[in-house]
């Protein structure tokens, strides 16, 4: 069986996804990490792959920018291939001054004006929390491997906040007291529909750009400097 956005079987998937949103990140993902990976859907230029890691089986998956295309893959993932952990890897816009570029933050609630939950499930909800399961295997795996990771509020925007013509404005709507350390474009679908369906998902993302810091990631560094995160990625994947 398949969906009109992913040719895969149903059993292709393991049980374990790891989601970054570049497709070429998927795939570099499966050509340096992986071992015995086959290519499992193509459609859109989605790559999805699913291999070993260290002798156990796991897949990766591009899901695109943005709620609405997340809210799709993950949605599938769960409902319609039985996957039961998504570890989103992706980056970031840092919002504190002491958060240097490729840092490494997990997101431990997120806000969102979106109204995908209202749509979806007919819900009134703007906060959504990970799986405290995957967070945890996070930062046991990171401290086993001296990664420093940054744990805190993240939010999710409908659009790239860098185009915000008053982002002053937006900081004005977020609850009291939330005070995000970064911000990026879909984790809040993906933690709702986790919730939903009552699987796990988690978001660890990388720093590429901050109103602090003076460089900005090229594509290229997106794409293949944020190994540290895809390693942690991986290793927590192991004690799934």
């Amino acid at each position: 069986m398949s969906t009109p956005h992913n040719e895969a079987r149903v059993g292709d998937f393991a049980k374990t996804v790891i989601m970054p949103g570049d497709p070429l990140r998927a795939k570099y993902i499966a050509e340096n990490f992986l071992e015995d990976y086959r290519l499992i859907n193509s459609v859109r230029g989605m790559f999805a792959y699913t291999g070993n890691y260290k002798g156990k089986k796991v897949s990766v998956m591009s899901h695109g920018m943005g709620m609405p295309s997340i809210g799709i893959y993950s949605y599938e993932l769960y409902r319609i291939y039985d996957v039961e952990n998504i570890i989103r890897i992706g980056s970031c816009g840092a919002y504190k001054p002491e958060m240097k570029l490729f840092d490494i933050v997990l997101s431990s609630s997120v806000f969102s004006e979106s109204n995908y939950a209202l749509t979806l499930n007919n819900e009134d909800c703007h906060i959504a929390y990970p799986s405290n399961y995957l967070n945890d295997t996070i930062l046991a795996t990171a401290h086993e491997n001296n990664i420093p990771v940054t744990v805190g509020n993240t939010i999710c925007t409908d659009c790239f906040d860098v185009y915000m013509t008053n982002i002053n404005k937006f900081f004005e709507r977020i609850p009291e007291g939330f005070n995000p350390v970064a911000a990026e474009m879909e984790a809040f679908a993906l933690f709702y529909n986790a919730k939903l369906l009552n699987k796990n998902a988690c978001c660890l993302m990388s720093v590429v750009d901050s109103k602090y810091i003076s460089e900005v990631a090229t594509p290229e560094e997106r794409q293949s400097g944020l190994n540290n995160m895809i390693k942690l990625a991986l290793d927590a994947s192991l004690k799934l």
